[in-house]
């Protein structure tokens, strides 16, 4: 149940509080007043848009804040989005002029979607054209299957699962077919790329090593310049080379450190640089003598080189890129190769699943014809309540065009007859504004009505404590006004109603009554709301009827309204 809604500085409305209770709440006031003000605030903590320029002008930001009281299912499953001691749940919405918005759960920061989850859950919403709704089939359909309980909820949601792997299949059959007539092409180029690369047999490690040697082919004779002239220098003619010279060095040192034995170490030093020279030697000499190639083996290096880029020129990249591409082509090949297997598995998957589907679309359907003449029956039965008593009401069932749909196969037409004598036509085409109101209360009625039985109409969350109506009484009037006050009446107990109305005959039959009145005279125009009791109520009721505040008879019909209540 919401308990307090406080609204700041939306649009003309600089500060109103509302302290709710259980049963009807009414909010009433002249057109033009604002009352749908509230309608909008309410909307904002279910996560709803913010329009622009919905701050009051001058005001640096608007707030809405609703305090519920806290639900047992929330009490276990908090997820974090509530303090542990939390005793009641407030949602909150801030707004600021450049259309931002920030959203609050306790007190703490939450997202928008936090706000539509938890509202959805504690509030539902019917707007001044949700009536309209009535007239689409997708909503009619929603209602038959809401009404016949949970189980058909579950129905629907295997449809929904198996309607989806149908199609699924269903176009996965039907690529493996486009695909028959051009598989033997794409066998064959497949062939052949994969033929082009095994011939050459490229790998990453051969071409960085073509890479190298080509390099070394191309600077042959540089390369055996520089180790001739190393070697020279390390083994020179007639003992000049570095070797011969270190080694004397060495030896003489070695013979001076027989008399100091502080030369010692140099000596150690000479000796080691003689070996380290004559190593360098030897390696320059068998370097030297490697390179010496065998003719045309930089030619064979080349057309190597040159077959590993063309391959990469065709197939992108490098050779890495290469040996990818054929990776893919081996995989392409064997699924290709495999696709009559895969395709009569596919086949297999599908009966299997349609089979599957047909079961659960029979189930729906069966409950759907089993709940239609007791929702025809339940909504008759609320009409009668509601001034309509000589109408008819049918809910006819028929095959979908076009076969299975996510929701089953069968299409749902809600027919009525609002006069005797006359034949059922759709509502969409026979119900006029007012009679389409009283026959969504009628199926809200069906759904909440004082049984509790808990089954829903597909409006919004038949589970929400909270009803929330904008002027679904628009159109109507005289004694048809009265019978719906007397309906909301009964749906508000043991639940609550927030009804806004501007009908006398409705409002007086409210538990709680709430006045907006707008103040023109000041240079912004303000509009404020204000709980009526005693006396007060009858004057708003004379108002509503459309009488000065002085006609003793509209007083005394007022008095009477409540009387009646």
């Amino acid at each position: 149940m919401l308990s307090e809604i406080r609204v700041e500085n939306l649009l003309l409305m600089e500060r109103a509080e509302l302290r709710l209770g259980p049963g009807l709440n009414v909010l009433t006031g002249e057109t033009g007043a604002g009352k749908t003000l509230l309608a909008h605030a309410l909307d904002l903590l279910l996560g709803g848009k913010a329009r622009a320029g919905i701050v009051r002008e001058g005001a640096s930001e608007a707030y809405v804040e609703g305090v519920f009281e806290l639900p047992d299912w929330l009490r276990v499953g908090r997820d974090g989005l509530l303090p542990a001691d939390a005793q009641e749940l407030v949602l909150a919405r801030r707004v600021w002029p450049d259309g931002r918005t920030r959203a609050y759960v306790c007190g703490r920061a939450a997202t928008v979607g936090d706000l539509r989850e938890l509202g959805s859950r504690m509030l539902s919403f019917y707007g001044q054209h949700e009536h309209r709704r009535l007239t689409l089939a997708s909503v009619q359909l929603d209602v038959l299957d809401s009404f016949c309980g949970a189980a058909q909820a579950q129905r629907r949601a295997r449809m929904l699962t198996l309607h989806g792997r149908v199609r699924e299949l269903e176009g996965e059959l039907a690529e493996f077919a486009g695909e028959l007539g051009a598989r033997e092409r794409e066998l064959d180029l497949i062939g052949f790329e994969l033929r082009e690369i095994e011939q050459v047999d490229p790998s990453v490690e051969e071409e960085q090593e073509l890479l190298r040697e080509r390099e070394r082919l191309r600077h042959q004779e540089a390369l055996r310049r520089g180790a001739a002239v190393g070697v020279e220098a390390l083994y020179g003619d007639e003992g000049l080379g570095a070797a011969s010279l270190l080694s004397c060095a060495a030896a003489e040192a070695q013979a001076a450190a027989t008399l100091d034995s502080s030369l010692e170490p140099l000596a150690q030093r000479l000796a080691a640089l003689r070996y380290e020279a004559e190593d360098a030697a030897l390696e320059l000499r068998a370097y030297l003598e490697g390179l010496e190639a065998e003719p045309g083996r930089l030619e064979f290096v080349e057309e190597r080189l040159g077959a590993f880029a063309r391959l990469a020129r065709k197939h992108g990249g490098g050779v890495a890129e290469v040996l990818a591409h054929a990776e893919r082509c081996r995989a392409r090949r064997e699924q290709l190769e495999g696709a009559d297997s895969a395709s009569a598995a596919l086949e297999a998957e599908l009966a299997q699943a349609s089979g599957a589907r047909d079961q659960v679309g029979d189930e729906l359907s069966a409950a759907r014809a089993q709940a239609a003449p007791r929702l025809a029956a339940a909504v008759l039965e609320r009409l009668a309540e509601l001034a309509m008593a000589q109408a008819r009401f049918e809910v006819a069932l028929a095959p979908r065009e076009g076969g299975y749909g996510a929701r089953g196969r069968d299409s749902v037409e809600f027919l009525i007859a609002p006069n005797p004598g006359l034949p059922c036509g759709p509502l969409r085409e026979i119900a006029s504004g007012g009679e389409l109101s009283r026959v969504m209360l009628a199926l809200l009625s069906a759904a909440h009505g004082a049984d509790g039985d808990g089954e829903g109409a597909g409006f919004g969350d038949a589970g929400a404590p909270m009803l929330v109506f904008d002027e679904v009484d628009a159109g109507i009037g005289g004694h048809t006004a009265r019978a719906v006050g007397q309906h909301l009446h009964e749906l508000a107990r043991g639940r609550q109603i927030l009804c806004i109305t501007h009908l006398p005959q409705v409002a007086a039959l409210a538990d709680r009554h709430f006045t907006i009145v707008k103040d023109g005279s000041r240079s912004m125009a303000l509009t404020t709301v204000a709980q009526l009791e005693g006396e007060a109520v009858v004057d708003e009721l004379v108002r509503m009827l459309g009488a000065d505040g002085d006609d003793a008879a509209a007083h005394g019909h007022a008095r009477e309204l409540l009387r009646a209540a």
